[in-house]
């Protein structure tokens, strides 16, 4: 599959697929005879495990440890799993504050369904 085929498959630019295969978050992806990447399915479950990392907020440095981890075997599991934990740990507490944005903004919105329809008179003093 080319690299087109690749950006579009997994919603990433060109370039974001070549700067990962740069910097080594993904293992250099097979070539054609004339040098034209070819990916095969690792180096698509590659894209598509960095994908998912970085849509959980995991940052290019954690994701570069995991990686180098990786590659050291499985002396590191125990460490990989650390990393991910502390991940999982962080979008836990981001879906919470999410959760409760979300009750914050359903009061507001009910306050104003009841100020249009006359049920309530008094005004909000907060913002």
């Amino acid at each position: 599959m080319r690299i087109a085929e690749v950006s579009k498959k997994y919603n990433l630019t060109e370039d974001t697929i070549r700067y990962y295969e740069k910097i080594g978050l993904i293992p250099r992806v097979p070539r054609t005879k004339s040098g034209i990447r070819d990916f095969d399915d690792e180096s698509c479950r590659w894209i598509e495990f960095i994908k998912c990392m970085r849509n959980s907020g995991m940052t290019i440095e954690v994701l570069t440890e995991y990686i180098n981890l990786y590659k050291q075997g499985d002396k590191t599991i125990e460490a990989r799993k650390k990393l991910l934990i502390e991940q999982k740990e962080k979008l836990l507490s981001k879906q919470e504050e999410i959760a409760n944005t979300i009750k914050r903004l359903e009061y507001k919105i009910e306050i104003y369904n009841e100020i249009a329809k006359g049920e309530r008179k008094d005004f909000l003093k907060e913002p």
